[in-house]
């Protein structure tokens, strides 16, 4: 059994990571989190509070809920971590694949809104300055 510092109620695991209730429960319905049950209560522990960082960070790095659970499944099952930083490493190139897309289709989303706005702007000048002439 867990010692008692070491297990924390479901409002003092809300407080110190900013989650809310809902989502741990949420979190725990998808299997991510399995908390002691004690009667109606809750008790995190240290393993279910370090999953959460992970999960959080998963969040972070735009990772589906998937494959978080597909990773934190094989942390419990390879005690050497190989087989789950070799599947960390190969999701989080094809995350970082896929937000290098999307900067870039930002950029040029960003440069053709500038370019849209500099042209307003000059149509405006144009405008106001038709209209001082007349």
């Amino acid at each position: 059994m867990t010692e008692p510092d070491s297990v924390m109620t479901i409002r003092e695991v809300c407080d110190a990571f900013d989650v809310t209730p809902r989502t741990l429960r949420f979190y725990e319905s998808k299997e991510l989190l399995a908390p002691l049950r004690i009667g109606q209560k809750r008790l995190y522990t240290r393993r279910d509070r370090a999953r959460l960082t992970l999960i959080r960070r998963g969040k972070r790095f735009g990772l589906s809920l998937e494959d978080i659970r597909q990773l934190l499944d094989l942390y419990a099952r390879d005690s050497t971590n190989e087989t789950q930083t070799r599947r960390a490493i190969e999701i989080a190139r094809g995350r970082l694949a896929q937000m290098e897309q999307q900067r870039a289709e930002l950029g040029e989303a960003i440069a053709d809104l500038k370019a849209e706005l500099a042209w307003g702007d000059d149509q405006l000048a144009r405008l106001q300055t038709k209209s001082a002439a007349d």
